[in-house]
């Protein structure tokens, strides 16, 4: 059975981000993407933000997943993985693509210095500041929080759990199945090109009880420069393993809109950049930091060769140059434009040249394969805003691409402050952004001022917009601190180290201490254990039954001279001076002889204390800490040199950052932007809109179908649609955030082992990826195993005939007839398509053609008959029913090789 439940990004929901849902297949839990909202919202209506209910529901599941599917790269479906996996117990098998991978870690690496490097996210993951410190106003006027959003927790990782979490996770290549083990066992995972970002995956998931689950969302089936189309749809139809599945779970957000064509699409964003920037004005992109950002890059360096522009392009973003060197080390990833020609070339034969010129100056990566192609000559990267305003003024034309695309933190905030209060610039918008956040109302204006006609889904393309009036924003931001606050802050630090030194020094004089009690009774132990000796040598008795020689102490050698009584330059005896240190009271001792008839004075020979073992009424314990550090010293010892290396340089690189960085304070502000630009939006999300939807689905035939990531208007047009096709399934569900859906009924599968003899008999036929076959047997258990075995069924053992009563006649029978017997009986597995019979019977030279709905026509053909009379050797296949066929026609060679052909594309099972 199938159990279906949407923890985030349902059907018929105002929030269809972030995507995450709990699939449950039998008693296997999987989890499908694991997507983080936008923590920065520009205001929360309720006491309680929207993500609450998602975070709290993805936290109590966590521990229970059996298996997490990643399809695309971003933070809507990737974003929230970190943290989950670090601190909510997420620690199930995790399956992606290496590009995926790849991309998540960019995209969240991205999200979590952007944040942390605005405000304390602490460990309490409270947006506030718990420790008492006081935000101080900064420029403008300073903002009250609040009081929904200081409650609000913000589930944002740190770097490290970013960078361990996403090293857990198992990379495939497309159409590479992976057969699962342990509780998943019997379930096999396969990765399909889905489009839209690169290594986005469509899911098929194959389970023997439940049949094929595909769970496909935000594809994209036309070609782009730097990605090829879906996989699901090929020249002659649907891809065929991706056909009719038991159950298609998709998404629905684009099904009402109709897309423009990407000519004009792509004609409209290059007139606009070539004409503000002819006007010696600037544009501001917002985009994201790995997915999506790449087809900007490639589409605008084409542009800037064929123009010859000279303006920079300039993208601020932290991890922008890690992206591009894993891009360029990916290129069997990549498809459209770039792999057929070299992006950001003029096609002259300049590759050498260019090469010579950055050879002194580019790492080695850069003359790696793929380099050219995605080697962007008019692409300047910085770190953030200030890195630019150093270069480049204010009033510099410049094309400036920003991250994030939903302008709620980070780069694209702060410029957007500066950006919009100076007319003529443009802010161009290449995407929807969440609701709520400073890009979904910017683009709720922009598609608000367009006309019906020209709105953002009809398939036009809208015009720009003068913006005016003023607009509210809260800026966070981290300051250096100065004056009475950085003497406070170093007055604290200062206590703080001296009050660890104090701790630290009372901790070591108190294990001092404590070894010195240690040794004190040890010795008198051995006192004792010494009088027990002289006792016995006063009866005349010995230990081992002969003589027993004198016991050397400790502190002689063996002439009998004191170690550590040796003078030292004039001083006394009783100085006692060591080269070693000794713990404990080491001056009781005054005399080498014994005292006769007093106690014996004992003499150290080393500053050594005995380990005793402890031991309990199982034995000798263990100490499960001395074993965890000689684990991790070994793993440490097995690691390659590049690992190391790479943790080695990570290290130096935090203690630098930690040591360079000043004492900060978070200062939240609020500033009036006085809105002067221009806005224009131009759609380049790269997904298939809703002509496509509406036209791929009824192709794939699913036989149940659940909708999700679609708010109402675009779930009802699909299911519209859907209801208007004949031979589309009715079975179709939209459920709601936290709504379960069951599908299929309960089986009950028990695990059985054939045994040789009766294995060595079976006929087995090959249906798809399977082998199926027809058994009798008897079940037997055995003591060696707890598996149950199927045994061939003896002839003793068959149920005797039970004879007739007496008197009772016997049926009648004719002279010369036999008596009746059975026949066998055969099952034959499987769907004919007549499609595909058509194929088989045409390769042996069989005629045959369709007519009218479920009737084949089969001909003889020049192989089989002659002219004459091919209207006998006619054969008709027909389609009667579900698992019923019909073949008519007159008994020849072309009817044994039309059934012959039929049984061939089933499995015949004969019972």
């Amino acid at each position: 059975m199938i159990t279906f439940t949407p923890l985030s990004g349902a059907a018929r929901s105002s929030q269809t981000t972030p995507l995450c849902y709990l699939l449950q297949v039998d008693d296997v839990r999987i989890l499908l993407d694991c997507g983080s909202p936008d923590w920065e919202p520009e205001k929360i209506e309720t006491s309680q933000a929207h993500w609450e209910e998602y975070c709290q529901s993805l936290r109590d599941c966590a521990p229970t997943v059996d298996l997490v599917l990643l399809s695309h790269g971003d933070l809507q479906h990737s974003g929230l993985f970190a943290f989950s996996h670090s601190r909510w117990g997420l620690k199930a098998p995790t399956y992606t693509t290496l590009p995926v991978q790849a991309m998540a870690r960019i995209a969240s690496i991205e999200e979590v210095e952007g944040l942390r490097d605005e405000q304390d996210i602490g460990d309490q993951f409270q947006a506030t500041e718990e420790d008492g410190s006081v935000r101080p106003e900064g420029e403008g006027q300073e903002e009250t929080v609040p009081k929904s959003i200081t409650k609000s927790g913000k589930y944002v990782a740190t770097l490290r759990e970013v960078q361990d979490s996403f090293d857990s996770v198992n990379t495939l290549r497309y159409s590479q199945p992976a057969h699962l083990q342990g509780k998943c066992q019997g379930l096999t995972i396969t990765p399909f090109n889905a489009g839209h970002s690169i290594g986005g995956t469509i899911w098929k998931i194959r389970s023997p009880s439940s049949g094929t689950i595909i769970y496909c969302v935000d594809y994209n089936h036309m070609k782009e420069r730097h990605l090829d189309g879906t996989v699901l749809l090929r020249a002659g139809g649907i891809f065929e393993p991706l056909a009719r599945p038991d159950l298609l779970i998709t998404s629905a957000d684009r099904a009402s809109v109709i897309s423009s064509r990407r000519k004009d699409r792509d004609a409209a964003l290059m007139d606009t950049v070539t004409a503000t920037l002819s006007s010696r004005s600037s544009l501001l992109l917002p985009c994201d930091s790995s997915t999506r950002v790449l087809e900007l890059l490639v589409l605008l360096d084409q542009h800037w060769n064929y123009s010859k522009l000279r303006y920079p392009i300039c993208f601020l973003s932290r991890t922008a140059s890690e992206m591009l060197t894993f891009v360029r080390s990916m290129m069997e990833w990549l498809g459209g434009t770039v792999s057929k020609e070299d992006v950001g070339e003029d096609g002259t034969g300049h590759r050498r040249q260019d090469r010579k010129r950055r050879r002194g100056d580019e790492d080695d990566n850069e003359d790696a394969l793929g380099a050219f192609s995605l080697r962007f000559r008019h692409l300047e990267l910085f770190p953030n805003p200030q890195a630019l305003i150093q270069k480049y003024s204010s009033k510099d034309p410049k094309l400036i691409l920003a991250v994030p695309a939903s302008l709620s933190h980070g780069p694209s905030r702060q410029l957007f402050c500066s950006f919009a209060a100076v007319p003529d610039n443009v802010i161009l918008l290449t995407g929807r952004s969440q609701p709520g956040t400073l890009g979904g109302v910017l683009f709720d204006r922009w598609n608000d001022s367009q006309r019906t006609e020209t709105k953002w889904d009809n398939g036009k393309i809208g015009s720009n917009i003068m913006m005016d009036g003023t607009l509210k924003l809260r800026m966070n931001s981290k300051e250096p601190l100065q004056g009475i606050e950085l003497e406070e802050y170093l007055q604290k630090e200062q206590a703080a180290r001296e009050k660890e030194a104090a701790s630290q020094a009372a901790l070591a004089r108190q294990q001092r201490i404590l070894e010195a009690d240690e040794d004190d009774s040890d010795e008198d132990e051995d006192e004792d254990e010494d009088e027990e000796d002289e006792v016995r040598r006063a009866l005349g008795q010995d230990e081992d039954s002969g003589e027993r020689y004198p016991k050397r102490r400790k502190g002689e050698d063996g002439d009998g001279n004191e170690w550590n009584n040796i003078d030292d330059e004039g001083l006394t005896k009783q100085l006692l001076s060591f080269d070693i240190y000794l713990k404990g009271n080491v001056s009781k001792a005054t005399s080498f002889f014994k005292h006769v008839g007093g106690q014996t004075h004992r003499f150290r020979m080393f500053p050594y204390v005995e380990k005793k073992r402890r031991v309990d009424e199982y034995g000798e314990t263990v100490d499960v800490g001395m074993w965890l550090r000689k684990g991790k010293i070994l793993e440490e010892e097995s690691e390659s040199d590049d690992i190391k290396d790479y943790r080695r340089r990570q290290a130096e690189e935090e203690m630098k950052k930690a040591a360079l960085e000043p004492p900060s304070k978070f200062v939240t502000t609020e500033v009036e932007v006085q809105m002067s630009c221009r806005l224009l939006f131009v759609d380049l999300e790269g997904l298939s809109d809703g002509r496509a939807i509406k036209t791929l689905i009824p192709q794939i035939s699913p036989r149940k179908m659940i909708i999700v990531h679609a708010a109402d208007d675009p779930t009802d047009a699909l299911i519209r649609s859907c209801a208007n096709i004949r031979v589309m399934t009715k079975d179709i569900h939209a459920p709601r955030i936290g709504e379960s859906v069951q599908i299929g009924q309960q089986i009950s599968s028990f695990p059985i082992s054939i045994s040789d003899e009766l294995l060595s008999s079976m006929k087995m036929s090959r249906f798809e990826d399977n082998e199926v076959g027809f058994v009798t047997g008897r079940v037997v258990t055995s003591v060696s195993s707890i598996i149950p075995i199927l045994e061939p069924v003896s002839v003793s053992a068959l149920p005797k005939p039970v004879p007739a009563p007496t008197g009772a006649q016997a049926p009648h029978r004719l002279l010369g007839s036999r008596p009746p017997a059975t026949l066998p009986s055969s099952t034959m597995i499987g769907e004919l398509k007549l499609t595909a019979l058509k194929s088989r019977l045409t390769a042996i030279g069989v005629q045959a053609e369709l007519v009218g709905e479920g009737v084949l026509i089969c001909g003889g053909g020049a192989k089989y008959v002659g002219a004459s009379d091919a209207l006998e050797e006619t054969v008709a296949v027909r389609k009667t029913g579900t698992g019923r066929v019909e073949l008519e026609g007159n008994v020849s060679d072309v009817y044994y090789v039309v059934r012959k052909e039929i049984y061939a594309l089933h499995a015949l099972v004969a019972a």
